[in-house]
């Protein structure tokens, strides 16, 4: 029996286009320019496989899917569109499409997709099943991914088809990529939406905090432990929490994290009572886990628990074509927050910023177009708004801190050294003074911030005493000193 084959496309020229490409192969073809006729055909023929304009007059192509699947739920849909968004190939796939493509089309990839989707629809008709998929719709924000390179619309399709599962989920990738924005794009299409979502991260806090931040502690557990206090595991219960950094986390609390994994249980610090809760776990590292698993440093029983779904988010460098996009995503975001009218960007500036490294991805990307609005003076962006930040990062790259030594000479040289002539301007004969006591201040702030302003914790990452901590509280007026 012969294949049919469903095509679906308002655009004529690209009905013939596709009519002679597949006029070769052993289908049978069913071509439609508008949805009820397609819908009908869905009905009357019962076709193998579809591909679907996305961008349809009368009904968009995701509803004609959806009313599709309901037909047959076995039916193969390709969907295809010309718009390459974030939230078309995670509606797709979400929907139960089997596949997304891009136009201008690579005939050789379309091929390979409808071979494939008739393999796996002729498999359906043996295995006969149905699953309805529920019908969200997600309103897009700006702290949405984007991106449509090749690596990304791969990454958009695996969000759409594992969202709604409860499995623990994976993300590996640099710094900047944009791990905990995936995470959150895993979350805000699954089931568990409209629960609790709340991120931890694992390399800001002291093992001791750490387990006290996941787990809770019961009153009396610890010094300062002055009442129970309820973890983050069961704050968001039915919800999902993100485990940012999660190689950094002690071996002694990678055996608690994996108890709670495999039986959804543990205790708070201090305590015997046992915590039943259901939590979705997305966790995220820029380390290589296997490598740290091989050094033993992070539980083999654990990275494989995690990686039930694993995404690997590529740099920014590798992924050069999603550089427009994210340039016109933040000058858009800029400019409105600074009041600025901002109408387009130079093409010698665009070429200028899709050439450069971004040896700190999305994230140096999105801070360098944040100063260059600000300090823009006309309404088109050009080299020279970007010329003294891109040249102040040219050099820089992340620390290795294990290869920068004990004193952080080339980590502070590196901050110091762009900055270093207008602290001279406005501290003439105090610079010591002033940048000594400016570095004291932020380590002190800090510490207290990662520790959760507990002075015992703060006291212990710093190195020094209690007393010698409340001193500085009060020198800096930091918080309010016990």
């Amino acid at each position: 029996m012969t294949a049919k084959l469903l095509i679906l496309d308002d655009d004529h020229d690209i009905l013939l286009m596709l009519k002679s490409v597949f006029a070769g192969e052993d289908y049978e073809l069913l071509l439609e320019s508008d949805s009820e006729g397609a819908l009908k055909r869905v009905i009357s023929d019962r076709p193998n496989v579809a591909i679907m304009d996305i961008s349809l007059p009368q009904k968009s192509g995701i509803e004609v899917l959806k009313e599709a699947k309901k037909i047959d739920p076995g039916l193969a849909v390709i969907m295809a569109t010309g718009y390459k968004t974030t939230q078309n190939a995670i509606e797709a796939m979400k929907h139960g499409a089997f596949d997304y493509v891009t136009k201008p089309f690579d005939m050789t990839k379309l091929k390979g997709a409808v071979k494939k989707a008739l393999e796996c629809n002729l498999l359906s008709r043996k295995v006969r099943y149905t699953r309805e998929r529920p019908q969200v719709e997600e309103d897009l924000t700006e702290d949405l991914m984007i991106g449509s390179s090749p690596e990304m619309i791969e990454i958009w399709k695996m969000v759409g088809t594992v969202a709604d599962s409860d499995a623990t989920v994976l993300i590996q990738g640099e710094s900047g990529t944009g791990k905990e924005l995936l995470a959150r794009a895993v979350y805000n299409n699954s089931k568990r939406k409209n629960r609790p979502f709340l991120a931890v991260n694992c390399a800001a806090l002291p093992e001791a905090l750490l387990e006290s931040e996941l787990f809770g502690h019961e009153k009396g557990a610890f010094t300062d432990a002055h009442s129970r206090r309820i973890g983050k595991f069961e704050q968001c219960n039915g919800g999902t929490i993100f485990l940012d950094e999660i190689g950094e986390m002690s071996q002694a609390n990678q055996g608690k994290f994996l108890r709670v994994l495999e039986n959804q249980e543990f205790e708070r610090v201090g305590g015997n009572e046992t915590i039943k809760v259901d939590v979705r776990v997305i966790a995220a590292t820029n380390k290589s886990l296997i490598t740290n698993v091989k050094e033993k440093t992070f539980r083999m029983d654990l990275y494989y628990r995690l990686r039930v779904v694993n995404f690997f988010l590529p740099p920014l460098r590798d992924r050069a074509e999603d550089i427009p996009l994210l340039v016109e995503l933040f000058v858009k975001k800029f400019s409105k927050k600074y009041g600025k009218n901002i109408k387009a960007v130079a093409p010698e500036t665009l070429a200028m910023l899709t050439s450069h490294p971004w040896e700190g991805n999305i994230r140096e990307l999105k801070n360098v177009i944040n100063s260059a609005t600000v300090f823009c003076r006309g309404d088109i962006l050009v080299p020279g708004d970007f010329e003294s930040f891109l040249t102040a990062k040219a050099g820089f790259k992340e620390v290795d801190l294990e290869a920068a030594g004990d004193d952080y000479y080339e980590v502070f040289w590196s901050m110091l050294e762009p900055v270093f002539d207008g602290i001279c301007q406005k501290n003439k004969g105090a610079i010591y003074e002033s940048v000594n006591m400016g570095l004291e201040k932020a380590l002190i702030h800090m510490a207290m911030e990662k520790s959760n302003n507990n002075q015992v914790f703060a006291a212990k990452l710093l190195g020094i005493s209690r007393n010698t901590l409340r001193d500085r509280l009060e020198r800096y007026r930091i918080g309010a000193a016990d």
